[in-house]
């Protein structure tokens, strides 16, 4: 992980807690960037260090080689789990899982996916950091609700690039239409991604660390050479540079294409949700409709089961309309000629 360590306070407080001298340990530990030794001590013996709690934790995901945006996430979800009991996470046990994923739904409100996501950082806590026994039976992964995802016509994709806001906007809907990127794929694009001999852009350490390649549409390849020209500064590797002046070192935020897609989306008058995922369905969805298989879209999404990739059947209006009603079979008379 790049830049200073990320200290995880497996030794939570409250904002009425501050001035406790526990507090004032674990933002010393802060400050030290992880290297004192601080430990947890509640009433129980041989507390673990903090430090050394997420150490622990840190080594085991990084030699499973999880990606950085997880290993984030899992020490955060630790760290909140502790925060929540006021406790040190070693020193709690299956009563306060069960009772913490209860209220994550009831209390919190969060979707199945999210409290599953918590669960497994949890799961992956406890029984890789601190090799204990985990129950499944005990604390089950909640089945997850399947949504259908909301699906622009090609009408509406032109109107909603034809409002974006700034040019910047337009190329980034532009892209995510013609290359079903995911959002966090599309900011880190480098301009060696793009190969316009072979007319592929190559999108390198996607979802689970995959590359693939996905088609360059001739005209992205003429709006990309266009905004490339539109930009301050070349030396940025990036094919999309941070900040307002987009001169940055450092690639936009994910927040970026977001904003586009709700500045466009009110300009545009579209009552429907989009987002920026939106549009990587409708490039599955539209290409289906176009009379792609379902094997040549799951490798231009990056799906590893087929099964993801099906959902786009039903969302298909060529799937949908290809089978007619059952009512349009029956012979039946109009209302007015019954009354008669």
């Amino acid at each position: 992980m790049v830049g200073k360590p990320e200290v995880i306070r497996l030794l939570p407080y409250s904002p009425s807690e501050r001035s406790r001298p526990a507090a004032d340990a674990a933002r010393e530990v802060l400050r030290s960037g992880g290297c004192k030794s601080a430990e947890i001590s509640l009433g129980h013996k041989e507390a673990i260090p903090v430090t050394r709690l997420r150490k622990m934790m840190l080594e085991e995901l990084q030699r499973r080689n999880y990606s950085e945006h997880t290993t984030r996430y899992y020490i955060r979800a630790v760290e909140d789990f502790a925060r929540r009991f006021n406790r040190p996470p070693d020193r709690l046990g299956l009563r306060h899982i069960r009772e913490y994923q209860a209220e994550l739904f009831q209390k919190q409100k969060l979707s199945s996916g999210a409290v599953n996501n918590r669960l497994a950082a949890l799961r992956f806590f406890y029984i890789k950091t601190l090799k204990k026994a985990w129950s499944i039976a005990e604390t089950p992964y909640s089945k997850r609700a399947v949504h259908l995802p909301s699906i622009l016509s090609q009408e509406e994709v032109t109107q909603l690039i034809a409002s974006a806001l700034t040019p910047y906007h337009r190329i980034l809907l532009m892209t995510l239409y013609a290359t079903g990127v995911r959002n966090a794929e599309l900011t880190h694009l480098k301009v060696s991604n793009i190969d316009s001999k072979r007319m592929v852009i190559h999108i390198q350490g996607g979802k689970g660390r995959t590359d693939r390649d996905v088609m360059l549409s001739p005209k992205l390849l003429e709006e990309l050479r266009e905004h490339w020209r539109r930009l301050p500064r070349k030396s940025s590797a990036w094919l999309f540079p941070g900040n307002r002046w987009h001169n940055s070192d450092r690639p936009i935020d994910t927040k970026t294409p977001r904003n586009a897609c709700k500045e466009a989306v009110q300009r545009a008058g579209i009552k429907k949700q989009v987002h920026p995922h939106t549009l990587r369905h409708c490039f599955a969805t539209h290409l289906l409709e176009a009379g792609a298989d379902l094997r040549t879209i799951q490798i231009l999404l990056g799906h590893r089961d087929l099964k993801e990739t099906t959902i786009y059947l039903h969302l298909s209006q060529r799937h949908l309309h290809a089978t007619a009603s059952p009512l349009d079979s029956l012979k039946l008379k109009d209302w007015s000629t019954q009354e008669e």
